[in-house]
């Protein structure tokens, strides 16, 4: 039962940086290459937890698809070393809040 507690707990850290993906205004594709890149995290997993995100919520995401992008020009401005910060930051934080050491 641990481990099932333990997957619901990674699920649910994906889903937190997907969010925060979705701030920046992150298509699907960057968002993986993102949390793979900087999180290490499996691009099929953060593919797998987006598409449930897009069923739960059809009516964020419809809007959400058509808008035009600009992520590239906001990761531009930011560097590897800083966009790598931000995301450990979110994922330090998003342990804290869960008691993870």
């Amino acid at each position: 039962m641990g481990d099932s507690s333990s997957s619901a707990s990674y699920i649910h850290l994906v889903q937190h940086l997907i969010e925060k993906c979705l701030i920046f205004h992150m298509t699907k594709e960057e968002c993986m290459e993102a949390l793979s890149k900087h999180a290490n995290i499996n691009p099929i997993i953060t593919s797998t937890v987006w598409n449930e995100l897009e069923k739960v919520n059809k009516e964020f995401f419809e809007p959400y698809n058509m808008k035009p992008k600009n992520s590239k020009e906001m990761m531009m401005m930011m560097s590897q070393e800083e966009t790598t910060q931000m995301l450990q930051k979110m994922i330090s934080a998003s342990d804290s809040s869960k008691g993870v050491p």
